[in-house]
């Protein structure tokens, strides 16, 4: 791959022997969010997730990985990281929490390991995009080998 771009995310994807695939997509349009990126690449939305980040009701910061046309639900959430209450970050916390900025924040390779919460839908794909750590770019791979590099746990954490 030389000459590519390697994210962070995927030179720690590259360290654990971790198979993905890489996708990029014009951003120049400005058009950033998960339904857009999930348009761009031509995918359904079941396939492609979104990170968030939240922070408890202590000092404690929490991620997680929900498809890109639902909706995070703040209990359930909660719940799944054993916290009365969680609320998102705002935008402009972002990269001081996490290094990434929004529209590149990877669930993978952040400044700190955070606890990591996937949607139970990950089950139900064979394999999942997220974010490579970069606006642009994604990364493809299997929900268990996301589960396994990012440390995650899997809960039903969305709307409806």
């Amino acid at each position: 791959m030389a000459g590519k771009l390697k994210t962070n995310a995927m030179r720690i994807l590259d360290r654990l022997g971790v198979p993905y695939t890489t996708h990029e997509y014009d951003h120049t349009d400005g058009k950033i969010d998960g339904m857009a990126v999930a348009e761009k690449l031509g995918r359904p939305l079941e396939q492609v997730y979104k990170t968030l980040v939240t922070k408890g009701t202590g000092p404690d910061y929490f991620v997680f990985v929900i498809p890109v046309a639902k909706e995070l639900d703040l209990k359930a959430a909660a719940r799944a990281v054993g916290q009365k209450a969680v609320a998102m970050i705002p935008v402009a916390d972002i990269n001081r929490v996490t290094g990434y900025i929004r529209g590149g924040c990877s669930p993978i390779g952040m400044k700190k390991a955070y606890a990591t919460v996937i949607d139970t839908s990950c089950e139900q794909v064979e394999t999942m995009i997220v974010s490579a750590g970069k606006i642009g770019h994604q990364v493809e791979l299997r929900p268990a080998d996301l589960i396994a590099a990012a440390g995650a746990s899997v809960a039903s954490i969305t709307a409806g």
